[in-house]
């Protein structure tokens, strides 16, 4: 772990520095749940057709999964603050443009954009928790995180209906442009500098790469990554569906699929603050190796249940909320653990897990995407996978939990 002399204690600059890393970490969740209800507004102002509207979330997402390679390394040679102070300054850029924008196509480009920008503030939070705290104090403080960054989910859909209605869609991009200029004169400031000059690390792109094939071939790092990963692309595929499996095919009003998205962000909310208190009465690796048969389970029983009928609506919304619940213990606790043993390389680290991590998400949102959208089966199926995938996957790759 570096030692640094800003190290929070549990007072108001812990507070300070938990909330501010929170509301960093919610931008994302926010530009990707904010504009979901716009879709056929987007769609029928730019005059475009509805797959070209949700290639503009697809492009968020890939540019998500690959921009967060860039600010791991620029992190760790530049500073955290630096590091933020970019990716703040191009999501808001690229927010206005969003809003300005009179074709999908420069929208689908502004989106990628806007993603680039937000990766600074998926990417650097992590590195920062890891900069201050061990592994133990580390799962405490990325609970808090999902407390703070998990009221996005709940507030996304409704903020953006309600700014659709009343003003039209480009006013969520105004919001979105706002909120990243507000975050970036706080974190100017309020966040103080975690990565002193002296533990900063200079690297040519050849060590970057070296770094980064090094953490591929780390099976306890990968392990970590692509177990919690695996929870993570069920996520994104139910993101990526649950619009058309809620609204389409049982008939939820668009006005109220907001409180079906709110409550299981709830559940994940939950969660994660009683992982928090879980730490210390048990290891991280006893509360995963607990957890992700569960959510394996609530996995296959949302496919049962697609598949049969059996339920109706609450046969989908039940097994959905245990398993979007399961994040909340999955994501602190698997972060953590692959975190733990690289703090030297902290944003190399937090970099590598976030690209492999949303590449998965993306890959099970665009899986969702493309099969038909007859039932609620295809949904149903690529978040059951996932689940099991994250049993697997934590069998595959046995890992040694740092000491």
């Amino acid at each position: 772990m570096i030692a640094t002399d800003v190290r929070p204690t549990l007072g108001p600059a812990y507070l300070r520095t938990v909330v501010i890393l929170g509301a960093l970490t919610a931008m994302g969740p926010l530009a990707i749940d904010m504009y979901l209800p716009a879709f056929p507004s987007i769609a029928s102002d730019l005059h475009a057709s509805a797959g070209l509207v949700q290639a503009s979330l697809a492009a968020y997402f890939i540019g998500i999964a690959f921009g967060q390679a860039v600010y791991g390394p620029f992190s760790d040679r530049a500073g955290r603050k630096p590091a933020l102070y970019l990716g703040l300054a191009v999501f808001t850029l690229s927010s206005i443009a969003c809003a300005l924008t009179t074709r999908v196509e420069m929208l689908i480009v502004c989106r990628f954009l806007q993603a680039l920008g937000g990766c600074a503030p998926l990417v650097v939070p992590r590195a920062v928790v890891r900069d201050h705290f061990d592994q133990q104090a580390s799962v405490r403080a990325l609970s808090a995180l999902v407390l703070v960054m998990g009221l996005a989910p709940i507030m996304a859909p409704l903020v953006g209906g309600q700014l659709l209605v009343r003003w039209g869609w480009r006013a969520i991009f105004w919001l979105l442009a706002a909120y990243g200029a507000v975050w970036l004169a706080v974190v100017a400031c309020l966040l103080q500098e975690s990565l002193p000059v002296v533990a900063r690390r200079a690297q040519p792109l050849r060590e970057v790469f070296a770094i980064y094939a090094r953490l591929l071939r780390d099976r306890s790092f990968m392990g970590w990554v692509l177990s919690g990963g695996m929870i993570f692309a069920g996520l994104l595929a139910y993101i990526a569906g649950s619009s058309f499996v809620f609204i389409e095919l049982f008939d939820v009003r668009p006005d109220r699929f907001g409180l079906f998205f709110g409550a299981n962000a709830i559940g994940l909310i939950a969660a994660s603050q009683v992982n928090g208190r879980l730490v210390g009465r048990f290891t991280s690796t006893q509360v995963v190796s607990a957890v992700m048969p569960v959510a394996g389970l609530a996995g296959l029983a949302l496919l049962g249940a697609a598949t049969t009928g059996v339920g109706g609506l609450w046969g989908i919304v039940v097994p959905l909320f245990c398993f979007v619940a399961c994040l909340g213990f999955v994501m602190p606790n698997t972060t953590a653990l692959a975190m733990a043993p690289h703090g030297t390389i902290a944003g190399s680290a937090s970099a590598l897990l976030g690209t492999l991590q949303f590449s998965m998400g993306a890959t099970s949102g665009a899986l969702v995407g493309s099969f038909s959208h007859a039932t609620a089966v295809p949904f149903a199926a690529v978040i059951a996978s996932c689940g099991v995938g994250g049993m697997l996957m934590l069998r595959a790759f046995p890992s040694t939990p740092p000491k």
